[in-house]
């Protein structure tokens, strides 16, 4: 499968749910070090990773699919049979 037809395809409940709060820690992250006011150096690197975490958050819940023929749908499958 193609990274395009990946990113089409749809995404399982949990994964738009994990989507969301990576976008949330993100946006947060985004926030802290993009504030005006004078913190501490800690906090910017915790700002920081959050942005991070959250963006890797929401770019593996945006790429996991269903699809009929999967290959751990159908190893799940033999498996039962």
């Amino acid at each position: 499968m193609k990274l395009i037809d990946r990113l089409k395809a749809p995404t399982p409940k949990f994964f738009k749910v994990l989507r969301n709060i990576g976008l949330g820690l993100a946006a947060a992250g985004g926030v802290i070090v993009a504030s005006p006011i004078a913190i501490p150096t800690i906090i910017i690197t915790i700002g920081g990773y959050l942005i991070v975490a959250g963006s890797v958050a929401t770019a593996v819940s945006q790429i996991v699919t269903t699809t009929e023929g999967d290959a751990s749908t159908s190893s799940a499958n033999q498996k039962n049979n």
